[in-house]
This record gives C-alpha cells, structure tokens and sequence, in this order.
C-alpha cells in the first residue's frame, strides 16, 4: 500500500509569526450592539453610542397667523425704502385701525425671523403702540398669550443688536404704563405680575 503523501497546509508552509494572527483573527471578531441590551454585555461587543439629540439643529418654525394673513394681503401696509432704511407705509391712519383685531396679529408675528415678516411685526407694534392711546388698553387682556408664546424663543438671537424679544416685551410693556391710562399699571401688574413699573421708579 501506498501512502499518499499529504500536501502542503497553507497554516503550516507559513512562518510562525504570521500564523498567530490568524487565529487571533477569528476570535476577537467585535459585534456592534445598541446600549442596554444583553448583546451589549456579551464578549466580544462594541456599544455604538446613542443617535445625535439635534440640540442644536435648526427647526423650522410653523407658519404665524400673522405670516398667513400677510401673505393674503390682509394687512393694511406696504414696505417704503427711504435714506434712512426700511418702514411701514401704512395705507389707513394707523388711529383708525381696528386694535382688537391688529394689534394680537402683529404680536403672533414676533416669533417671526425671516424679512419682512419680522420687521413688518416688530415695526408695526411700534407704530400700533405709539399711535394706540386709548384703544390699548382693551387689547392687553389679549396680548399677554402671544407675549408668553413668544417670550421664549428669538432672545438669545441678536442681542449685540439690542433687538431680542425679552427687551420688546419690556419696552412694549412700558408703552402699554404710558399710554394705556391710568390703570393700565395695575391691569399689566395683573397679568404679568414680575412687571416694574417705569413711571413710579
């Protein structure tokens, strides 16, 4: 009988510092594993970390009502270029304005950060407020629910321009001390009960 003779083994024809890694090869294998799992206690097992919070991302506001009826052409106003910048051509005395209906608009429009949907809201409070007197007032009771919306984003947005949200608030507040008559601090201190009075100061 012949043996037959046995043919070179791959393993065996290697130098022996190449043949350790091969098998250190098939052992140590990582699997990826989610946190907390029983697979994640297992040899052998690399815990991926958790998925990226988007602290940080930018989401897109939902559309004001402010916004919807600007689009529609509901505002009585136009954008006017002059030397000095940007303002509002009112197309009715801003006095005549119905401020039950106007002036919570413009205040939705606060949260606003694209142009001219944020220089149209900010400009025509002003305006609004500044021309209001009397009619004021009455429409307090329906603002302070777009300032509480509003109060929390856009403050940290452009502070080196003096120009956030918690200094409009506070200034339209103030407006509101004023001109809204004579009880419009205690009306005010009411419903925004940290409020300073600016004229008793």
């Amino acid at each position: 009988m012949v043996a037959e003779k046995e043919g070179p083994s791959p393993q065996k024809d290697r130098p022996p510092q190449l043949q350790e890694p091969l098998r250190h090869a098939r052992r140590s294998k990582k699997q990826v594993s989610d946190g907390f799992t029983v697979k994640a206690m297992m040899k052998n097992t690399v815990v991926k970390g958790p998925p990226a919070a988007g602290a940080f991302k930018e989401r897109p506001t939902k559309p004001t009502a402010f916004r919807k009826f600007y689009e529609r052409g509901d505002f009585p106003i136009a954008l006017e270029h002059d030397t000095r910048g940007n303002k509002i051509a009112w197309k009715v005395e801003i006095e005549k304005l119905d401020y039950h209906h106007y002036l919570p608009l413009f205040f939705d429009g606060l949260c606003e950060m694209q142009f001219p949907y944020e220089f149209f809201a900010r400009q025509g409070i002003h305006d609004m407020l500044e021309h209001g007197g009397n009619k004021i007032l009455p429409v307090i009771p329906q603002l302070i629910i777009p300032i509480k919306i509003n109060s929390g984003d856009g403050i940290d947005y452009s502070q080196q321009k003096r120009e956030n949200i918690g200094d409009l608030i506070q200034e339209t507040l103030e407006a509101f001390e004023r001109y809204g008559g004579e009880d419009a601090y205690i009306n005010i201190k009411y419903m925004v009960p940290t409020y300073q009075s600016c004229l008793l100061n």
